[in-house]
C-alpha cells in the first residue's frame, strides 16, 4: 500500500528554487519505495500569514497521522531572515495530528559583524531550537555534531545529505587521462561582495595553473556567473585561458557542462554535504578542489575532493595545478566520487534513508 507524505515549502526562491527541486527529485525517488510525496506551499508572502495559515488548517484536517516534511531555510519563511513565524505552521500541523519532520537546509545562522546580524543569528538559533522541540523528526543536511549551536542528542535527530538536483545518467561519459587542453569548471558564484571575493580566488588559481600547465579552458556557469564575466575576462586577458561564461542553465545542460570538465573549483565557502553545486560535481565524477571548514565531514571526506585550508592562500592554486598535471590522480578522484555518489548522495540512497524513517 502506498504511503502518503507531504513536503511543505515556504516562499519560492528566484530565479531557481533549489529546495523545490530537491523535493521534486526526492518525490520521484520515493515512488519506488511506495511513498507518494506531494509538494505544497504556504503562500504567506502573497496572501499574508493569517490567510495562509487558515488555508493550512483546512488542508491539514486530512493529514492526521501523515508525515509532513517541512523544508526550512530562513529566507523561505521571512523576507529578511528573521524566521520566528516558521513556528506557526508547525503548531498548526501539530494541532491537526500530523507527523512533523523538519528538514533543515539552513543548519547554521547567517554570518555578519553588524549588531543586526547578531540579532538575526539569535532569532534563527532560537527558532531552530524551538522547531526541534515541536517536530517528531529533525533531518539535518550535515552531521548534527558539526553544527555550531549543538542540538541536543536525541533519537529524533538524523543526518541525510542532499542529492544533486540534476538528471544524472546511469552511464557518464569518461574523460581521457591525457588531455591537451584541460577544462576547469566553476558552477555558480555567490552574489554581492562574496562573489567579488570568489572571482578573485578563481582568477588567482587559474592564472597560477596556466603558468604551470599552459593552455587551459575555464567554464563558468550557473547563478551570478554572467555578472562576473567582465571581471574574469579582464583578469585573464594576458593568460592562455579560453573562457566561456553562461548564466542559469537547465539541469541537462549543467550535467553536460560538468561532464566536460576535468576539475571543479569550488570556492563558495567550505564544502559540505549540503552544498548542492559541489555535490553536482561529485555526482558527475569530476574531481573537486574545495576549502575545508567546520561543516566538512563524512561522506564528503571520502569522496574525490582535494581539501585545502582557507587560512593558507597558496594551497588552492597549487592544488589546482597539481590535479591538472596528474592524470592518475584525476582518475583516482573520479572513481572515489562515483563510489561515494552511488552509496551516499544518489537519490536512490537518499530515498531509502527517508523511507526507513517515514515507515518506522
Amino acid at each position: 500500500m502506498t504511503q502518503r507524505a507531504i513536503a511543505l515549502l515556504g516562499r519560492k526562491d528566484e530565479p531557481t528554487d533549489a529546495v523545490e527541486e530537491y523535493c521534486r527529485y526526492l518525490s520521484a525517488a520515493l515512488q519506488p519505495q511506495d511513498i507518494q510525496l506531494e509538494i505544497r506551499r504556504l503562500p504567506w508572502d502573497t496572501r499574508g500569514w493569517s490567510e495562509a495559515l487558515q488555508g493550512l488548517r483546512l488542508q491539514a484536517a486530512t493529514w492526521r497521522g501523515t508525515w509532513v516534511l517541512v523544508q526550512y531555510t530562513a529566507l523561505a519563511w521571512s523576507e529578511r531572515g528573521f524566521p520566528q513565524r516558521f513556528l506557526r505552521p508547525l503548531k498548526v500541523l501539530k494541532a491537526a495530528g500530523a507527523c512533523i519532520a523538519v528538514v533543515f537546509h539552513d543548519v547554521e545562522p547567517y554570518p555578519g559583524t553588524r549588531l543586526i546580524d547578531a540579532f538575526r543569528r539569535a532569532i534563527q538559533v532560537r527558532t531552530m531550537r524551538r522547531a526541534l522541540k515541536i517536530a517528531d523528526l529533525a533531518v539535518f543536511t550535515i552531521p548534527p555534531e558539526k553544527i555550531s549551536w549543538r542540538p541536543a542528542p536525541d533519537t529524533h535527530v538524523t543526518f541525510v545529505p542532499v542529492g544533486p538536483n540534476l538528471p544524472i545518467p546511469a552511464e557518464l561519459p569518461t574523460r581521457p587521462a591525457q588531455i591537451e587542453v584541460p577544462t576547469i569548471g566553476v558552477f555558480s558564484i555567490t552574489g554581492g561582495e562574496a562573489g567579488a571575493r570568489e572571482t578573485q580566488l578563481i582568477l588567482q588559481s587559474v592564472r597560477h595553473a596556466a603558468q604551470q600547465r599552459g593552455q587551459l579552458r575555464l567554464s563558468v556557469f550557473g547563478r551570478h556567473a554572467e555578472l562576473r564575466e567582465q571581471d574574469l575576462r579582464n583578469g585573464l586577458r594576458d593568460f592562455p585561458v579560453e573562457l566561456s561564461v553562461d548564466g542559469v542553465l537547465n539541469p541537462a545542460q549543467v550535467v553536460e557542462r560538468l561532464t566536460a570538465c576535468d576539475v571543479l573549483l569550488f570556492v563558495r565557502g567550505a564544502i559540505s554535504s549540503r552544498r548542492g553545486s559541489a555535490l553536482a560535481g561529485i555526482a558527475c565524477g569530476v574531481p573537486v578542489i574545495a576549502y575545508a571548514g567546520s561543516e566538512t565531514a563524512q561522506p564528503i571526506t571520502e569522496a574525490g575532493v582535494v581539501l585545502v585550508s582557507p587560512l593558507v592562500p597558496d594551497e588552492l592554486p597549487h592544488a589546482l595545478a597539481r590535479v591538472l598535471s596528474d592524470p592518475e590522480l584525476r582518475t583516482a578522484l573520479r572513481l572515489k566520487n562515483l563510489t561515494v555518489y552511488s552509496e551516499q548522495f544518489s537519490w536512490l540512497a537518499i530515498a531509502k534513508h527517508f523511507a526507513a524513517l517515514l515507515k518506522r
